[in-house]
């Protein structure tokens, strides 16, 4: 008889006799060992898969949705306490003012496929650190000497936010815009140099020449489309399986097969004077003349976003082309002008007298019904009555946009790569926000089919009855009389820019029209720093590969520590268990052999069992 006897962790005792023993233990121990083969085998796969790469790829996924969720909703203060936090300014000096954006980003965690993560900064209160001042730099274009005086107080303001012991190594921008593009050279080179000379004197950010500049109407556009597609995440090339993707034939690349990326969102962007549009040409575009691929050189920009100059990810090749005098309010002034010429020139012919008195106005089927307006300057006014059509008016506003007959071109005969409308994205921004939510209330995604029919019941109430609405509130807050006389007509100019235009189909789905981009106003400064930027992770990134080296043992010894060493106590343990079962069953064995049968007669003749002395 084997009795085995134990405490811990509960007290238990069985016996097993030595007759049974023997043919219990052999089909014990091969199950045993089936199992602990078993076990083993689960074991390695969840380390391989689980463990190893599974792991990682959860971890890198969780960590950009992380990233993004908190680019998007940022709203907490910096903390300038932090020593790995650093800062970038951008002056963007406009035609009717300067503003100052302070922007924050923590160091680059050495991954040479990430950009840097750029965010406002934000105060104790957790406003955006911005600070604007009137008039534009343009205003000082007789007295440039007065250049640095103007900028100073925008300066002073940030150097409040950023802590000292960073100024040194703060990147400063100064970025004028149209403002600027329209004055003589000489004066602008005048205010640009007393820039350059005077605030490096007061300032200890990290400023050079080329820091300050006068930026072209295509840069601009192309900061803009960087800004709204970095915060919507459009350049986090990690984990683009739940993503709208793109084939891209990267420019500059040797490479013949297309690279697949996230599919980027073009913008288009309507305010009063000027229209624009930018998105991304994905595929090598052809041209129909040289010609055309002289001027297409001046509309396509092509960039890389990334540090390094020999990886393709962030390569991208971006069309913008501005519209000047397409904006909302400047294509009424031509409309008005136009139509002042126009009926001058016929009253001439006929003798008549209509529309230089309200009681015989000009019919304008691009005003609500029964609105009494007057245009023109005061020696020449003309009187106008809406009529409210709303079809009618997208018919005689088609020639002012000066469409040609050649093939891909867009507004004014302007080149324009073909959009793959089955694959692509927009935002709509100002005017064309403004179009459909100030008074249809219908912002977000545009539908042609409801926007037309939701345009044409405006345009056809009468003037009164849209009176009445107004006073009683069922406007937009910023909504103002100057909208409700004039929605009308932009309704049908939007759509005809945007559909005879740009030649958008009246199916497109996927034109999404905001204000602001995840509650927030992107401005293209964010895109200036990101790009001006681009090159400071190279430090980062050589730091964190020397690390890498340095401390590839401890990561490996990590690695042991959370996965082997527990799969080796699993290997120490089960092996003891067989070993102690194996001296068991030879401790059996010598039992069996020293009382067998042929030496113990007592048994064969059924006598009792001998007295065997026991010594104490």
């Amino acid at each position: 008889m084997i009795s085995i006897s134990c405490l811990f962790p509960a007290s238990w005792h069985f016996s097993v006799s030595s007759q049974v023993l023997p043919r219990l233990l052999v089909p014990f121990i091969r199950q045993l060992i089936l199992i602990g083969l078993v076990i083993c085998l689960i074991g390695l796969i969840y380390l391989l898969f689980v463990g190893g790469k599974g792991r990682t790829s959860w971890t890198r996924e969780e960590n950009h949705f992380h990233r993004h969720l908190a680019r998007v909703t940022d709203v907490d203060a910096t903390d300038t306490s932090n020593p790995n936090l650093n800062y970038g300014l951008v002056v963007d000096c406009g035609s009717s003012g300067s503003r100052v954006f302070v922007y924050c980003w923590p160091r680059h965690n050495g991954n040479p496929h990430e950009l840097l993560d750029i965010r406002q900064m934000r105060d104790q209160h957790r406003k955006p650190v911005v600070m604007k001042i009137k008039p534009g730099i343009s205003e000082l274009a007789k007295t440039p000497e007065k250049a640095s005086d103007y900028i100073y107080p925008l300066l002073s303001f940030a150097t409040q936010h950023i802590p000292k012991h960073k100024h040194q190594e703060t990147p400063l921008y100064i970025l004028c815009t149209a403002g600027m593009r329209i004055l003589p050279e000489s004066q602008q080179e005048a205010l640009l140099e007393d820039l350059r000379t005077d605030i490096p004197v007061h300032f200890n950010f990290l400023f050079s020449d080329s820091h300050v500049e006068v930026i072209t109407g295509k840069q601009e556009g192309v900061y803009a489309w960087i800004g709204i597609n970095f915060v919507l995440g459009r350049f986090d090339h990690v984990n683009t399986d739940r993503d709208a993707v793109v084939e891209v034939n990267v420019p500059g690349s040797d490479q013949q097969e297309a690279l697949t990326r996230k599919r980027t969102t073009g913008v288009l962007d309507m305010g009063g004077v000027s229209t624009q549009i930018a998105y991304e040409v994905p595929k090598t575009v052809s041209f129909a003349s040289p010609l055309q691929e002289e001027v297409a050189k001046n509309l396509l920009a092509e960039f890389n976003l990334g540090c390094d100059a020999h990886r393709t990810e962030h390569v991208y090749r971006v069309y913008v082309s501005t519209f000047l005098g397409f904006g909302g309010n400047a294509a009424r002034q031509r409309y008005e002008e136009s139509l002042i010429r126009n009926t001058y020139a016929q009253n001439m012919l006929s003798g008549q007298h209509v529309g230089e008195t309200a009681d015989s106005p000009v019919p304008d089927p691009c005003l609500p019904t029964d609105l009494q307006d007057e245009i023109g300057p005061s020696t020449q006014k003309l009187h106008l009555r809406g009529t409210g059509d709303f079809d009618q008016c997208r018919q005689i506003l088609q020639p002012y946009l000066n469409r040609t007959n050649d093939t891909q071109t867009s507004l004014n005969g302007i080149y324009q790569p073909a959009i793959d409308y089955n694959n692509s994205q927009f935002y709509g921004f100002s005017e064309f926000y403004y179009c459909m939510e100030d008074v249809l209330r219908m912002g977000g995604d545009y539908n042609a089919s409801s926007y037309t029919h939701a345009a044409k019941s405006y345009c056809a109430t009468q003037w009164k009855t849209l009176r009445q609405r107004f006073d009683s509130g069922l406007y937009a807050s910023h909504a103002d009389l100057h909208r409700l006389k004039y929605q009308c007509f932009k309704s049908a100019w939007m759509y005809e820019v945007l559909h005879s235009g740009f030649s958008f189909p009246t199916n497109y789905k996927n034109l999404k029209t905001a204000l602001l981009v995840y509650d927030k106003e992107v401005q293209w400064t964010l895109g200036a720093i990101l790009y001006r930027t681009r090159f400071l992770p190279l430090r980062d990134i050589q730091q964190e590969t020397l690390k890498g080296f340095h401390s590839h043992w401890r990561h490996s010894f990590s690695f042991v520590n959370n996965h082997y060493l527990f799969l080796a106590c699993f290997f120490i343990v089960f092996l003891s268990i067989m070993l102690y079962l194996l001296r068991l069953r030879r401790i059996h064995r010598r039992a069996a052999q020293r009382y067998s049968p042929s030496s113990v007669p007592w048994l064969e003749d059924g006598l009792g069992s001998p007295t065997i002395p026991i010594n104490l």
